[in-house]
């Protein structure tokens, strides 16, 4: 196994870091003051082919393959996870991926050429008030009237929620029926009975928007239906898949942005006469940081090796995503602990990292759903109904 990157993918690497650091670095506080992103970050990530990296060119995407994604994720994470949540895991791995996977050729034609350019933004509309790791168990209906299908219910904790023009959401058609009776439906913001409603006062991903989704008789289109009646389930799990892998890149890129934030403080910062970083504690702490994350690398880059090769993937993608989001969480409480007191506060961005990273570990299915995935893939029997 080659774990150099092509010239290509170090190509894409360079110009994804140069973007964060030069478009994205100086607007992350702003940013996280406002609960905004502005919207010509998305303008320039599409121009650079960022949201749409690993779509095909016939639908404007840039075609690339998916270990040059994962790269694209790991960059702009290190810099703002809000960020990469916004533009790539929800954009591209949740609803253009998904798009293009499930979708026919008439739907992929209409929203991913609109999602890859930017002039459109998309959520993916599945957890509920009531309903979050039982996607089976969802109460939003969706009943047939006509050429239409009329939905009434509520999504909540949907990010891109109250700023998305179109919507991958999912609904029950028939009581009783579990995820045999789930469909998939592409709904657009300015469809009669559709609403949003911000969520405010996150820990983390602050400048990432969230909201709740209110359905209320809202009639979408029989076209609109993602593949037919029960292949919702099956679409549903497809997109966290692709979420699992983008997210986990994320989380390299946040514990790499702990890393270097450490490197520079213990080598700048003196007590008793000298570097912190000359001091075996401090040394111990940013091995341990450095040989988890290189760990992690290697399980987000496996991951992508197996989509490229187009092989099922959904135990690489459950171990990547539990393993790198948790490691993602320990490596930036050491990051504060280095720090000091100076780590407790937004003078420096390490506690901000921390609290982006435990909302990492909670979307795409919490660790102990991934654990639940992974233990089912190796025993072959399942831990839940």
């Amino acid at each position: 196994m080659d774990f150099e990157p092509t010239q290509e993918q170090a190509m894409v690497r360079r110009q994804a870091r140069d973007f964060a650091e030069r478009e994205l670095a100086p607007l992350v506080k702003e940013s996280e003051r406002t609960e905004s992103i502005p919207r010509e970050v998305l303008t320039k990530m599409a121009e650079l082919g960022f949201l749409g990296a690993p779509i095909p060119e016939k639908y404007q995407g840039a075609g690339l393959d998916h270990i040059s994604y994962g790269l694209i994720c790991e960059e702009i994470g290190r810099v703002s996870a809000s960020v990469f949540t916004t533009t790539l895991t929800v954009q591209v791995s949740l609803v253009g991926q998904t798009i293009l996977q499930c979708a026919s050729e008439e739907q992929k034609q209409k929203y991913l050429t609109r999602l890859c350019s930017g002039k459109s933004i998309g959520c993916f509309g599945l957890t509920e008030p009531n309903v979050g790791s039982d996607p089976a168990s969802m109460e939003t209906m969706a009943v047939p009237q006509g050429s239409h299908w009329v939905i009434n219910g509520n999504k909540m904790w949907i990010s891109n929620g109250g700023i998305a023009d179109v919507v991958l959401l999912f609904a029950q058609t028939e009581r009783g029926k579990a995820h045999r009776g789930i469909a998939a439906f592409l709904i657009e913001r300015s469809m009669p009975g559709f609403s949003s409603k911000d969520i405010h006062g996150k820990l983390g991903l602050r400048a990432s928007n969230t909201a709740e989704l209110a359905l209320e008789d809202c009639r979408v289109p029989a076209e609109n239906m993602v593949g037919k009646v029960g292949d919702g389930f099956r679409v549903a799990m497809a997109a966290l898949d692709n979420g699992r892998y983008s997210t986990a890149a994320c989380c390299v890129g946040l514990s790499q942005a702990c890393i270097d934030a450490c490197t520079t403080y213990a080598q700048q910062r003196k007590q008793f006469g000298r570097p912190i970083g000359s001091f075996q504690l401090v040394q111990d702490m940013i091995v341990d940081m450095v040989v988890e994350t290189e760990a992690a690398r290697f399980l987000v880059y496996r991951v992508g090796q197996f989509k490229d090769k187009g092989a099922p993937h959904t135990r690489e993608a459950a171990i990547a995503k539990y393993y790198a989001s948790e490691v993602a969480v320990r490596v930036a409480k050491l990051a504060i602990q280095a720090h000091g007191g100076y780590g407790y506060s937004d003078e420096y961005p390490v506690e901000r990292y921390l609290r982006d990273a435990m909302g990492l570990v909670l979307y795409e299915g919490t660790s102990q759903v991934q654990k639940l995935i992974i233990g089912r893939e190796t025993l072959g029997i399942r831990a839940f109904v």
